[in-house]
C-alpha cells in the first residue's frame, strides 16, 4: 500500500508541475529551410535575434563591402569633411576596377552625391574606389579606416583589404558583424537610407542598361527599402536587406536579414523574402513602453531631487513567439541607493523581460532626466538618514 501512495503522491506531484515545466519551454519558432551557406535575421525593432545559421563563420563579404564604405562617406558628410555637391576627380585607379561599374572615367568630375548612387545603386567598383581617394585621400588610408571603425563598432571578425569587395586574401566578415554594421548604419545615418531604397539610377552619359538596383526585392516588396547586394564566385550571392511594416499598437517594425552564399540572384532574394516574411508572422511585437516612459522611479539620494525616472529614449518592444504576448513579466533592477550627481542618459537600472522562466531580452535602462548634486546641507541630511537607515 505504501509503495502504491507514494507513486500516486509522485503522479500528482508531476500534474502539478507539469504547467509550470510547460511554461518555462515555450518552443521557439523554427525558420524555413533556407538554401544559403549562412544567414541571420534580426528585430532592430526589438533588438532580438531571431533566426541564425554559423552567424560567426568567417566569409568573404564581396560588395556587401560597400556598406562600410558608405559609413564612412556618411560620416564624413556630417563632419562636413566633404560635401554632397563636391566634385571627385576620377583616377586612372578607379577608372580601370574590375567588376560592376558606374563607367565614369578619369576625364570626368563626379559630385560626391552621384558617386554614392553608383556606389549604392548601381554597386560601382569605380565609383566606389572614388569615393574612398576623395575621403581617404588613398584608397590604402582609407582601408584602414575601415579597419578602425569595425574595431569601434564591436565588429570583432571582420577584415577589410579593399574598399569595393572584390576577392582578396583576408578580405572577411560574418553575418553577425554585418548585422551590427546594417543596424549602425541605419541608425546613425538615417537621413541617406534614401540611396538604398533608390530602384533606378543612371549618370548621364553612361550606360541606360546599368541603371537598375541589384536588390530584387525593391521591385517585388514594398515594404522593403534596402540594404546592399554582394557577389563573387567565393562569396556567391549575397544579400543584405531591410523592411519595416507597420503593426497595431506598436508601429513599425524594422527587420534586417543576411543571406550569405546562394546559387543566384534570383535565390539571395527569394530566401531573403522568406526569411523576413517568416519573421514577421513567427514572432509577435509588444510594446512594454512608450519613448521615455518612465519604467520605474526610484530614490535618489543627495540630489536635487529625492527620485529619477528610469527608461529609454525610444520605445520598448519585445519579440515573442505568436500567440504567448499574455505570457511575459518584467522584473526592474537598480542599485540599491542610488547618489546624485546622475547625467540624463546615464544608465541606472536594468529592465528583465521573461517569458515564462525563459529571458528574452534584459534593457538598460537610463536616467530620463538630470539630477545635480544637493548643496552641503541636502548632502548632510540625506547621510545621516543613510547611516540611521
Amino acid at each position: 500500500m505504501k509503495p502504491l501512495l507514494n507513486t500516486l503522491r509522485s503522479l500528482a506531484l508531476a500534474a502539478a508541475l507539469a504547467p509550470v515545466a510547460l511554461l518555462a519551454q515555450i518552443p521557439t519558432p523554427q525558420p524555413p529551410e533556407i538554401a544559403a551557406r549562412n544567414y541571420m535575421l534580426v528585430d532592430v525593432t526589438s533588438n532580438q535575434v531571431l533566426a541564425a545559421k554559423d552567424v560567426d563563420a568567417q566569409i568573404e563579404q564581396a560588395s556587401l563591402t560597400k556598406l562600410m564604405t558608405a559609413y564612412l562617406v556618411f560620416d564624413a558628410l556630417r563632419a562636413k569633411k566633404i560635401t554632397l555637391q563636391q566634385k571627385l576627380p576620377v583616377s586612372e585607379r578607379a577608372w580601370k576596377m574590375p567588376g560592376s561599374r558606374m563607367f565614369i572615367d578619369p576625364k570626368m568630375q563626379v559630385p560626391v552625391d552621384d558617386l554614392l548612387k553608383g556606389m549604392i545603386i548601381q554597386s560601382g567598383n569605380d565609383a566606389t574606389m572614388a569615393l574612398a581617394e576623395g575621403v581617404g585621400g588613398t584608397a590604402e588610408n582609407f582601408v584602414r579606416l575601415m579597419n578602425e571603425q569595425a574595431k569601434a563598432l564591436g565588429m570583432n571578425n571582420t577584415s577589410y583589404k579593399n574598399p569595393e569587395g572584390l576577392t582578396e586574401p583576408g578580405h572577411l566578415t560574418t553575418a553577425r558583424d554585418l548585422s551590427i554594421l546594417a543596424t549602425r548604419l541605419m541608425g546613425d545615418f538615417p537621413e541617406h537610407l534614401h540611396y538604398y531604397s533608390t530602384k533606378q539610377y543612371r549618370y548621364e552619359g553612361t550606360p541606360a542598361s546599368n541603371s537598375n538596383n541589384r536588390n530584387l526585392l525593391l521591385f517585388r516588396d514594398p515594404t522593403v527599402d534596402g540594404l546592399k547586394t554582394g557577389h563573387t564566385n567565393a562569396a556567391g550571392y549575397c544579400l543584405v536587406a531591410t523592411a519595416k511594416r507597420d503593426f497595431p499598437n506598436v508601429g513599425q517594425r524594422r527587420f534586417v536579414s543576411i543571406v550569405l552564399g546562394t546559387s543566384s540572384e534570383n535565390a539571395r532574394a527569394n530566401e531573403s523574402q522568406k526569411l523576413l516574411n517568416w519573421g514577421y508572422t513567427a514572432y509577435d511585437a509588444v510594446k512594454l513602453f512608450d519613448a521615455n516612459q518612465a519604467v520605474a522611479t526610484p530614490t535618489v539620494w543627495k540630489g536635487t531631487s529625492n527620485s529619477v525616472k528610469m527608461g529609454r529614449p525610444e520605445g520598448i518592444v519585445v519579440a515573442v513567439p505568436s500567440g504567448n504576448s499574455g505570457k511575459i513579466s518584467t522584473q526592474i533592477s537598480h542599485q540599491d541607493r542610488l547618489m546624485a550627481p546622475l547625467s540624463k542618459g546615464q544608465e541606472v537600472g536594468t529592465l528583465k523581460v521573461l517569458l515564462g522562466e525563459q529571458t528574452v531580452r534584459e534593457v538598460p535602462l537610463l536616467a530620463l532626466d538630470g539630477v545635480e548634486q544637493a548643496g552641503v546641507l541636502g548632502r548632510a541630511w540625506d547621510a545621516i538618514r543613510l547611516w540611521i537607515k
